[in-house]
């Protein structure tokens, strides 16, 4: 299976502390593929975005059964990506604003 930079990544994450850590610590939280490790994301990270990465953190979250309203479900497991950038490195037009 051959991946496209554009593939790896699956959604950008927006939350509170997300927002917050974008803000301060210039770092910010995608959804990526359960396939992929860091050096992929680095490398697609800066071939998209044309910005430089120093540093990759994982967050691999598992599968969590739920009860709503009676009905049980289940939470799939998904992969989340923390990529800091080098100071002074930022990323324009993120969301197409």
């Amino acid at each position: 299976m051959s991946l496209n930079n554009y593939d790896i990544f699956k959604s950008h994450l927006i939350t509170e502390k997300s927002s917050t850590l974008e803000e301060s610590l210039n770092k910010y939280t995608f959804t990526v593929l359960k396939a992929v490790d860091k050096k992929k994301i680095k490398k697609a990270f800066e071939e998209v975005f044309e910005t430089k990465v120093s540093k990759v953190n994982i967050i691999n979250s598992k599968p969590t059964s739920r009860v709503f309203k009676g009905v049980k479900g289940k939470i799939s497991a998904s992969k989340k990506a923390i990529v800091t950038l080098m100071h002074g490195h930022t990323i324009k037009n993120l969301l197409g604003v």
